[in-house]
């Protein structure tokens, strides 16, 4: 039976200690194309694969007003970093937020790690976002900074990898535990047990997981499109998207008790009203696919031809899809040309709540 087994070791190069896993006791299999993981807690799998996040990238907002800062402008509270021992660096928090513009719509979605690289200092954060909108990030941060003793910077140092279980061989392996390390950071993923943890690290390659896995970023894609766990502009296009239309507040992405943020107003105006048509569902094409893949903001249809939604963004024949919630039942399809058309089946994900099912 493999044990998981979480490992300080050097770094190579620059930066100091970092955290590594080594598995024994198992031989490496290849993830399947389009395999699913177990909902859950990730820590009751045997076997971790680590993807590599190219498409993400991390900004680094620092300084005495950064907490303030940023409160006023995401969705959601701030993950500070627990408490310190005296002994290790406080344990590194994460959380998940929108930033949103003045009409309620999504502008960027981030993941959010508070850290503390010193006692004496204020804590830190670093945003992890869409790297296509790396720029725009940091114009909009440095708009909104005035006077305020805040540092925005890029942070390409520390590279994204996402840490998923591809097996449940072994219950009883240790579990990973979260660090935060000069050139590491570990955390569990904030927006659904399902999507594991969150790495944020220096190391390149095999040197990750000397013993592990590593695995193709197409497999994690498909991962989160089962799953129905939107990220990046293609599935939350800027200024086109609204928050709970996309299931922000069951990711955990929204506060409706902080104060106030950009935004704010058709937020909690639409979840006080309680009535949310859309959202954003996973859905499973079958039939033959256009060699281009289905165009976002394609039409989706029902069976007598009427709208039901429109198709947001995909991977191979899963994707997610703005659905009305009163017509996903019934047969749905896409209409790909005048004569073909795709079969769509939509699903609810699991740990969605109970009351959307």
């Amino acid at each position: 039976m493999a044990a998981a087994v979480l490992l300080r070791g050097a770094t190579p190069g620059r930066g100091g200690p970092a955290w590594r896993w080594r598995l024994s006791g198992t031989p490496r299999r290849r993830l399947a194309q389009g395999s699913g993981f177990p909902c859950g807690d990730p820590a009751g799998g045997a076997i971790w694969t680590c993807f590599r996040l190219d498409e993400r990238a991390l900004v680094r907002v620092r300084g005495p007003d950064a907490a303030p800062f940023l409160l006023g402008l995401l969705t959601n509270e701030l993950p500070l970093p627990g408490p310190a021992d005296g002994v290790a660096p406080p344990p590194v928090r994460a959380g998940y937020a929108h930033f949103l513009n003045v009409q309620g719509r999504t502008l960027y979605d981030v993941i959010v790690y508070g850290l503390q690289e010193r006692a004496e200092e204020a804590a830190g954060f670093l945003l992890e976002c869409d790297s296509s909108v790396l720029g725009a990030l940091q114009k909009h941060l440095t708009l909104y900074k005035i006077r305020r003793k805040v540092a925005v910077e890029a942070h390409p140092e520390l590279r994204v990898w996402a840490v998923l279980p591809s097996g449940p061989e072994a219950g009883g392996a240790a579990p990973l535990q979260e660090k935060a390390e000069a050139a590491a950071v570990l955390t569990r993923d904030p927006r659904t047990a399902c999507m594991g943890w969150r790495l944020l690290t220096q190391q390149e390659g095999p040197a990750l997981v000397p013993a592990g896995r590593l695995g193709h970023s197409g497999d994690y894609h498909q991962l989160r499109y089962q799953q129905g766990v939107p990220e990046g502009v293609r599935d939350l296009p800027p200024g086109v998207a609204l928050p709970l239309e996309s299931n922000l507040a069951f990711m955990n992405g929204v506060s409706f008790t902080k104060g106030c943020y950009i935004g704010q107003e058709l937020t909690a105006r639409t979840h006080h009203m309680g009535v949310i048509r859309k959202r954003l569902f996973p859905v499973r094409l079958s039939g033959p696919l256009p060699a281009g893949g289905i165009s976002p903001g394609t039409p989706v249809l029902t069976e007598s031809g009427q709208a039901a939604g429109k198709f947001r963004a995909g991977q191979g024949d899963v994707g997610l899809a703005l659905l009305q919630s009163e017509k996903i039942k019934g047969p749905l399809h896409l209409r790909t040309s005048e004569s073909d058309h795709v079969a769509l089946t939509v699903s609810v994900p699991d740990w969605w709540p109970k009351a959307t099912k």
